[in-house]
């Protein structure tokens, strides 16, 4: 089935637990199509991480592609392919599935990394983004389109400092014939020739024909995600969001994506080179035919020679919870948007350690168990989402920020705060707050941090994550 490069593995049929043990109550992560648990080779004891795919012609495409672009330094190995059929529990018979077998990438996800920096410069993004830029280029020279370009697909081999930085996942690559129309993509890095393919076909959906000829798009649209992930490495948070973080991706966020309006905050940006800023605009550009292709950004002489100037995008990115709020419109459409036509598996809620979807299913959870306790359940979201709307506001006000705003929001917090209000007035008194403004100039930023400890605290009425009984058990435990 798998035809891959000239170095990749052949697909076998023999049984994987011949040569492999595997652990299938762990699970390292989980894919576009499935989810990544730990194994060990036998004959050398050397672990891998095994991807598991139910074997549809969508996963035989993913497989195919990623053994196309295989064998290239800056993307995850795969060493082995097997065609298996598996029962996990609760399967009445065994399904066919593949299962690839790949290197194991011990320094996790690029953000996690840049979130832990005590140092990080703009010379040090532009040397991992030119590593990206790399891998980016290898998939285009064989005209791939990954069509998946974010941070959680960046991973590093392990914890050093010498890591060589990898692209993964090839769940929604596809051959780039200049014809693509199916508007797979993760909202937050989303090009706006996709959004405009994805409103095609919502138009068709509704009988609506607005021209005979589909409206398509090509590899361009990878340019634009790189555009994104640069701009987040150097200030830590994307372009495009949601104005009000506990909405749902908005009208007006899909308008400043198609119109390419975004901006350079100076508190953020104020340490950032013009040139590192022309970039993210060369790659921001809405017309695809005057933005960078993936051969000019990898001649760019801004990747080897940076200032070496320090950035704050560290402890924005290392402050989950904020950002969190802010890229939460997004992801609360992500099941939407990337199942146009055809039924996706994405990754289950539970099986995610991505903090923004955990959060999504907290929020969903009330709509999807109406018959569960919700009194004190619900006291606890407000509380947490006013007071995570004053950090979110706090970490990126609007351009028109007169503070009348932050009050606003202060004030509606305080309403029904109960017996924390007392804590969340003595940090406002830091500034001297008299219940509708401050006396003092404030600084959010310090603000935000220390409304942020207080959310750590008040996790504890009640709305941490209780593990299901799959992942306190596991889900597989055998083949």
């Amino acid at each position: 089935m798998a035809e891959g490069g000239k170095n990749s593995p052949k697909t076998k049929t023999q049984s994987i637990l011949l040569d492999y043990d595997v652990e299938w109550n762990q699970k390292l992560g989980t894919g576009i199509s499935g989810p990544v648990r730990p194994c060990r080779k036998k004959k050398t004891g050397k672990r891998y991480a095994l991807k598991c795919l139910p074997d549809t012609h969508k996963s035989q495409t993913e497989v195919n592609l990623h053994l196309m672009c295989n064998g290239h330094p800056n993307i995850v190995q795969v060493h082995d392919v097997y065609a298996n059929d598996i029962q996990f529990p609760g399967e009445k018979q065994p399904k066919a599935y593949l299962l690839m077998v790949m290197e194991m990438m011990e320094g996790g996800e690029l953000f996690d990394r840049i979130s832990r920096e005590r140092r990080f410069t703009e010379n040090k993004a532009a040397k991992f983004f030119r590593k990206i830029a790399i891998a980016v280029r290898h998939c285009h020279s064989l005209n791939v389109a990954h069509r998946d370009l974010k941070p959680e697909n960046i991973l590093l081999t392990d914890n050093t400092e010498d890591a060589e930085l990898k692209l993964s996942d090839f769940g929604f690559a596809k051959i780039d014939d200049g014809n693509l129309q199916t508007p797979y993509f993760t909202p937050y890095y989303v090009a706006p020739q996709v959004l405009e393919a994805h409103r095609h076909q919502a138009k068709l959906k509704k009988g609506i024909i607005p021209t005979s000829i589909p409206y398509t798009y090509d590899k361009s649209c990878d340019m634009w995600s790189l555009g994104v992930i640069l701009y987040i490495m150097l200030c830590g948070y994307p372009p495009f969001y949601s104005e009000t973080p506990s909405r749902q991706i908005t009208v007006e966020m899909r308008r400043k994506i198609l119109s390419g309006e975004y901006d350079f905050p100076e508190d953020e940006w104020c340490h950032v080179s013009d040139r590192a800023k022309q970039v993210v605009k060369s790659l921001l550009h809405v017309d695809p035919s005057y933005r960078l292709n993936i051969e000019d950004v990898t001649k760019l002489s801004w990747l080897e020679d940076a200032p070496d100037t320090e950035l704050h995008s560290p402890a924005v990115i290392a402050d989950k919870q904020s950002l969190e709020d802010i890229n939460l419109a997004h992801a609360q459409q992500l099941t939407i948007l990337r199942t146009p036509e055809c039924q996706l598996t994405l990754k289950p809620l539970i099986e995610s350690h991505n903090p923004i979807l955990r959060k999504r299913k907290y929020r969903q959870s009330s709509t999807e168990e109406p018959s569960r306790p919700v009194t004190k359940v619900t006291t606890c979201e407000m509380t947490l989402r006013s007071l995570r709307n004053i950090i979110a506001y706090c970490i990126l006000p609007p351009k028109d920020d007169d503070e009348s705003k932050l009050n606003d929001l202060i004030v509606k917090a305080t309403g029904f705060l109960g017996s924390v209000h007392k804590d969340l007035v003595d940090i406002l008194n830091t500034w001297e707050w008299d219940g509708q403004r401050f006396q003092t100039k404030i600084d959010k930023s310090k603000l935000a941090q220390k409304l942020s400890d207080l959310v750590q605290g008040l996790n504890g009425l009640g709305l941490q994550h209780q593990p299901s009984n799959e992942e306190e058990n596991g889900m597989e435990n055998g083949t």
